[in-house]
């Protein structure tokens, strides 16, 4: 397996829970050939060390503070990354930045690393979504979907009969 999803981000924070819960709708609704691994991160930072050593291609989704209005989708690719996780809109954001930088020294960046970034209207507290993001999510997938497709990675959205 080569590559790995990983959905970053603290649910109890309104849209800063947006990469979680990209990564549960791509492990319940997709399939995909070769398999993928798929992460929710959380706010592990500096603990997802050992997924960036094992896979060679890296998609992370998280909430970035790109200064734009809110539900902006962007990617980002290698180099582009730093310099957006230096606005830093909560706490995990030190560990995911610190982990790229830690892999960095240590020699394990992976041959491809991609953000998809989405501008968060709230983080306060609170479990859902605002209804700003839940509008984009769908194309925020469509873009991980993108990516993967890219890379090789057959994506095929399951149906939901029973």
């Amino acid at each position: 397996m080569d590559v790995c999803v990983i959905g970053v981000g603290n649910i109890l924070m309104q849209d800063e829970g947006v990469g979680p819960k990209v990564a549960e709708i791509l492990k319940k609704e997709y399939q995909f050939d070769p398999q993928i691994e798929i992460i929710d991160g959380g706010t592990l930072g500096l603990d997802l060390l050992p997924y960036i050593e094992r896979f060679n291609k890296i998609l992370l989704v998280d909430v970035v503070n790109f200064h734009k209005e809110p539900g902006f989708i962007k990617v980002l690719k290698g180099e582009e990354i730093p310099p957006y996780l230096k606005t830093k809109l909560s706490v995990h954001h030190v560990g995911v930045q610190d982990l790229i930088e830690v892999a960095r020294l240590m020699g394990y960046m992976p041959e491809e690393l991609v953000l998809v970034g989405i501008q968060p209207e709230s983080i306060d507290l609170g479990l859902d979504l605002t209804p700003t993001l839940t509008v984009k999510l769908n194309e925020l997938i469509e873009e991980v979907i993108k990516i993967l497709q890219g890379w090789g990675i057959k994506c095929v959205l399951q149906s939901h009969q029973k």
